[in-house]
């Protein structure tokens, strides 16, 4: 399911993400329909973890347009990351995707687990 253009995606992408996951697509030279999964699973030690994978598209997934890449991202997920941001980020502890999620209760150390 796509969004229509007067709906707001569950989940957006800073300018620096944006950039870090077009260049992780060129580096992974993606095949034709393939694109971003963006979701949770059970576990980790806050109770949820996030996750990132390139993929194709399931039945029932959501599907977003960020400029030529498909992210795509289940229902279940979908209300578990409702108003989330996913930053990139680089620091002295090293550089990766941050989810900024306005639901989480609590999260971990890590930062990719949440409650």
């Amino acid at each position: 399911m796509e969004f229509d253009d007067d709906e707001e995606p569950p989940i957006s992408f800073t300018a620096e993400a944006t950039e870090a996951l077009k260049d992780a697509i060129l580096a992974e030279k993606l095949e034709p329909g393939m694109g971003l999964r963006v979701g949770v699973r059970g576990g980790g030690c806050a109770g949820f973890s996030y996750v990132l994978d390139f993929t194709g598209a399931k039945p029932n997934d959501f599907l977003m347009k960020l400029g030529d890449v498909n992210v795509y991202l289940d229902p279940m997920s979908a209300m578990h990351l409702e108003g989330t941001t996913i930053d990139y980020v680089t620091s002295l502890m090293g550089m990766g995707f941050k989810f900024i999620n306005p639901n989480a209760k609590k999260t971990c150390g890590c930062g990719s687990s949440f409650g």
